[in-house]
């Protein structure tokens, strides 16, 4: 059994992988770690889930959860999961990372914590998605830059960054299949008289409001035909099965930073 601690379970996501864990013939839950001052710091944590007590308490203390885990899996925020990925490092201990929302100065220091550690990152752990990854690269490298390419996505009112961390990895792949780095060809923004489109712009939408868990749209739009790639999320339960499926693959794997398209073999 993979001992697996779990970051911020009082959060949707992490009381999904909580549950997650738990229903796994093939993991346990070893710990479970809130940020310092929450109030769930030293509770059981199946009583603060709205069950009965399991005699597991909350805690704070990241080291401890390390010590006793073979992995950990961390939906949080930019500076917690760089942080985390130095400690993971030394510790030893796998770390996946569904967080999103860094800078280039934050995925620098996780490449280099994968230097000694063993860290799967992904904006999206869903196998759907990362097959939506893998044929927005090949229709873009078919495809010249008279196909206009623009990526919408939408997501619940609480989503705290955009665009999207998936829909940077689809602007990434579409990117790469042009041979072109995103950074140079990205359209994040277009407000009042922005002028004509620029040729082999790769345009970025967010939509925020209600419920919606996830939906990404890749347009490629020509002259009289426009192919559209579409995933659709129904259940967030789908990213914490990704994100646990990451966590077993990583035990037997070497030092290095991974993808979900090296865990799904894509």
């Amino acid at each position: 059994m993979v001992r697996v601690a779990v970051m911020g379970p009082s959060g949707r996501m992490g009381r999904m992988l909580v549950r997650q864990v738990d229903e796994s013939d093939l993991a346990t839950l070893s710990a479970v770690v809130e940020r310092s001052g929450h109030d769930w710091i030293d509770q059981d944590l199946g009583r603060m889930m709205g069950g009965t007590e399991r005699g597991l308490a909350v805690g704070d203390n990241i080291d401890a959860a390390l010590a006793q885990s073979d992995a950990i899996i961390d939906f949080t925020a930019p500076h917690v999961s760089v942080a985390l990925a130095q400690k993971a490092a030394q510790a030893g201990v796998a770390h996946v990372i569904g967080t999103t929302g860094f800078s280039d100065a934050n995925l620098s220091l996780i490449a280099q914590a994968a230097r000694t550690g063993r860290i799967v990152r992904a904006g999206n752990m869903s196998l759907g998605v990362n097959l939506l990854v893998t044929l927005t690269r090949q229709v873009a490298a078919v495809l010249g830059t008279e196909y206009d390419i623009e990526i919408v996505e939408a997501h619940h009112r609480h989503k705290v960054d955009a665009p999207s961390g998936t829909a940077l990895m689809l602007g990434a792949a579409a990117a790469e299949g042009r041979g072109v780095t995103l950074a140079d060809v990205a359209d994040r923004g277009r407000d009042g008289m922005t002028g004509a489109r620029s040729t082999g712009a790769i345009g970025f939408h967010a939509l925020r409001g209600g419920d919606y868990i996830g939906e990404h749209d890749v347009i490629f739009a020509g002259e009289g035909e426009r192919i559209v790639l579409r995933h659709v999320a129904s259940d967030r339960s789908l990213f914490a099965r990704g994100a646990l499926h990451a966590a077993l693959w990583l035990q037997t794997q070497e030092p290095g930073e991974y993808t979900m398209i090296d865990v799904l073999g894509l």
